[in-house]
């Protein structure tokens, strides 16, 4: 359910809750993800309420949320969880990659040198192993915090990062996969990201990476706009190679028997 015309002003936000499980069943509609909030209306504050949306979880950096907060109800009614997930910020990347020196424009720097720091750059792929790699106990507190939402009087949890794309894709593919829900649903998700970001808001990233004056390659432009099958599919195989499921990848990072048991419950709708 693409929500971004009740949650304005966002560009990339949905509720998860309608799609199918492998057995049957429906997602409940708890589950929500979006791009940065920083740019919320009143409108889009009444929107929460609507939706029973009472949990929001940040996986932006410390930096990332300094520079552009997001706008929440000052009345208490949502929760703010506050939980960086490492790798994902595009300009934070590009900024890592200069050298002490900086590059200004890519101006007098050697060909070679520029070459090799382009080449460092991960890719899409290997971005989404890094960040599960590191962050299993991130996404089992994101998971955890579904679980206390569950039964209260706003049993929405929206979670988000900037872009909405990459931890916040990872995060809605984990939670999908404990549902139950195909990899053909979780896929089908996950590329609708780029559908939504096209136009000037992916020219907006865009263009965070070029003010650090790193040059924009074809790499570069899909780490911050683009959302193709191949990745989300390489992460999922990730997953069930190392541990199993993503039942078991959110027990690594802390997440109990008990709790993965409450979280499947809350996931999937009763009717």
């Amino acid at each position: 359910m693409n929500l971004t015309d009740v949650l304005p002003v966002t560009h990339n936000a949905r509720g998860l809750g309608g799609l199918s499980t492998e057995h049957g069943g429906r997602i409940a509609p708890v589950i929500f993800r979006a791009d940065a909030l920083a740019g919320l209306t009143d409108t889009g504050l009444i929107g929460l309420a609507e939706l029973g949306i009472g949990t929001v979880v940040d996986l932006r950096t410390d930096h990332e949320r300094a520079r552009s907060a997001d706008t929440l109800p000052d009345d208490g009614s949502v929760a703010f969880v506050a939980l960086p997930v490492l790798g994902g910020a595009m300009d934070e990347m590009a900024k890592s990659l200069m050298p002490a020196e900086g590059l200004p424009n890519g101006a007098g720097i050697d060909p070679e040198r520029l070459t090799a720091l382009l080449d460092a750059v991960p890719t899409l792929d290997e971005l989404y192993l890094s960040i599960l790699t590191s962050s299993p106990a991130q996404f089992a507190t994101l998971a955890r915090a579904v679980v206390d939402a569950a039964g209260t009087d706003r049993p929405g949890v929206l979670f988000h990062c900037t872009a909405g794309k990459d931890r916040t894709g990872l995060a809605a593919a984990l939670l999908l996969s404990v549902a139950g829900a195909s990899r053909e649903t979780i896929v089908a998700d996950y590329v609708l990201t780029e559908h939504n970001l096209a136009g000037p808001f992916a020219q907006t990233l865009l263009g965070y990476i070029s003010a650090t004056g790193i040059p924009l390659t074809p790499k570069l432009e899909e780490l911050a706009t683009k959302s193709p099958e191949r990745a989300i599919t390489a992460a999922l195989d990730w997953i069930e190679h190392e541990h199993g499921d993503a039942g078991a990848y959110l027990r690594s990072g802390g997440l109990s028997e008990d709790e993965l048991l409450r979280l499947r419950g809350a996931l999937v709708a009763t009717s």
